[in-house]
């Protein structure tokens, strides 16, 4: 991975947050396997600061950094009490047409860092959204209420609507020529996915400051996210 300049990721800061676009590929804390992490880049831009939540490793979007004790728990507090406001958008299989769907499923992990949809998992809830259907696949909002581990993509997996890309939870790689009717493959080449992650992005998040006002940002597409939208569009 090409070193990352950390002001490059700010999207907005103020006296006591910054919320920064996190790009895929990049561990929010440390990772003895990588040589950046986002924690590191951090406290190099600002020594006190300290992230508020954390996104898996492959997915990007809109991470929230305190930059001092007092914002930190300021906020810590918003997340126990579910008043942070958060969206992902999130590329499925299938044509689904959700209209503020809420899944109310408990989720439980194993050791191995995976999870299910069990009765004796703790409380989770997912509010799900069509925003564009495409000749096999959904662009969907998705709001978590609650925040467990890998919870969006366990929700959708069960409704049948498994996220692109999403090996673990029964997600398959998209390709061009799925998406593509006149679709030629140079000769002795393998098609590569036009993602090769999990296609989920954390688009937008919404909180109270500690002045008392909202605070909000939200996050371009990546790169690799955008030209996969954008080959959705091109092919419906």
């Amino acid at each position: 991975m090409k070193k990352i300049v950390f002001q490059d990721l700010i999207l907005i800061e103020k006296s006591d947050y910054m919320v920064i676009n996190k790009p895929p590929y990049l561990s929010s804390l440390d990772d003895r396997h990588e040589a950046q992490n986002i924690l590191d880049l951090a406290k190099s831009y600002w020594e006190d600061a300290q992230l508020c939540h954390r996104l898996d490793k492959e997915t990007s979007g809109c991470l929230v950094i305190a930059k001092h004790p007092e914002a930190y728990r300021h906020l810590a507090m918003q997340f126990e009490s579910r008043q942070v406001e958060k969206v992902y958008h999130a590329v499925v299989e299938g044509i689904k047409d959700f209209q503020e769907l809420l899944v109310d499923r408990n989720l439980l992990a194993n050791n191995k860092g995976i999870a299910k949809v069990s009765k004796e998992g703790k409380p989770a809830q997912t509010i799900f959204t069509t925003l564009r259907t495409y000749f096999a696949h959904t662009l969907v909002a998705c709001t978590p209420i609650t925040g467990r581990l890998h919870q969006i993509r366990v929700h959708l997996a069960y409704l049948k609507a498994p996220i692109c890309g999403d090996i673990l939870y029964g997600g398959k790689p998209l390709y061009l020529s799925a998406l593509k009717r006149r679709f030629n493959l140079k000769k002795d080449t393998e098609e590569q996915p036009i993602m090769q992650r999990v296609s989920l992005h954390a688009y937008a998040i919404k909180f109270m400051g500690l002045d008392g006002k909202e605070f909000s940002a939200q996050a371009p597409y990546p790169k690799d996210f955008e030209v996969l939208v954008q080959q959705m569009e091109k092919n419906r």
